[in-house]
């Protein structure tokens, strides 16, 4: 057990370090969510967050995908202070560095299965054989090679969920956060969807999962319990999974 605060040698390893972290919204009024909020993230890791409702476990991954800034405290994204930066750095840093993977899937209705996976290389410039041949590539690892050319109400949800997860990787990212990601799919669906995190996991990625649910949870290597803004304690899990050739994303 801990309380999360990093070490100066856990911060300079890290891949992703909060410190002194706070996070309050103005709604009329003040709302504060996060409370001197510290922890940190190392390189190749795979950690889950579990806390109740309202504890804070979207915001801090918000604030880790550069979503959305802290009111106080520092963020560092390899090393770097990304609360000192702009939007439009850090939208930068976003799409360079990280992927996400939602709940609620965050598809564009009209576009295939295809075009959603290659939209983030648009907004990057990539040239359009380069992002159809990714976008292919990725969809075929995610078992969904035949389903290229379908929209998303023509899929099931564990196939949106996978779609979703071959958009979050199509930048090739170092960190994936995934929000809940098996929420809304039923306990199979949702070990296929987990089996897929565990093979990006494999490959090398950091993966940050919040999940409400233990089973999902003890899926990473370790637990961090958020409750009223803070780390309340960490759970180490277990060691270190290794890549083999048939894990390899990029």
């Amino acid at each position: 057990m801990g309380d999360g605060t990093p070490s100066e040698d856990a911060r300079a390893e890290a891949v992703v370090s909060l410190t002194g972290v706070y996070k309050v919204y103005e709604l009329g009024q003040p709302v504060p969510v996060l409370d001197d909020l510290s922890l940190t993230l190392a390189e190749g890791s795979y950690t889950a967050i579990m806390g109740p409702s309202g504890s804070g476990k979207s915001t801090l991954l918000n604030l880790i995908g550069c979503l959305d800034a802290p009111t106080a405290g520092i963020v560092e994204i390899d090393g770097r202070d990304v609360t000192t930066l702009s939007e439009d750095e850090r939208a930068t840093v976003r799409g360079e560095k990280i992927g996400f993977v939602f709940q609620t899937f965050n598809l564009l209705p009209r576009l295939s299965s295809l075009e959603n996976v290659a939209l983030p290389l648009v907004f990057r410039g990539v040239a359009r054989e380069e992002r159809r041949d990714r976008a292919a590539e990725l969809l075929e690892r995610v078992g969904l090679e035949d389903r290229m050319d379908h929209r998303p109400t023509e899929l099931s949800g564990g196939q949106r969920q996978r779609v979703a997860v071959a958009r979050a990787l199509v930048n090739r990212p170092t960190i994936v956060l995934a929000d809940e990601p098996t929420g809304s799919l039923d306990s199979e669906t949702s070990g296929q969807i987990l089996d897929l995190l565990d093979r990006v996991h494999a490959a090398g990625n950091t993966v940050l999962l919040v999940t409400h649910e233990r089973t999902v949870a003890e899926r990473a290597e370790r637990i961090v319990h958020v409750l009223d803004g803070t780390v309340e304690s960490v759970e180490e899990l277990g060691g270190r999974r290794t890549a083999s050739a048939n894990d390899r994303w990029t």
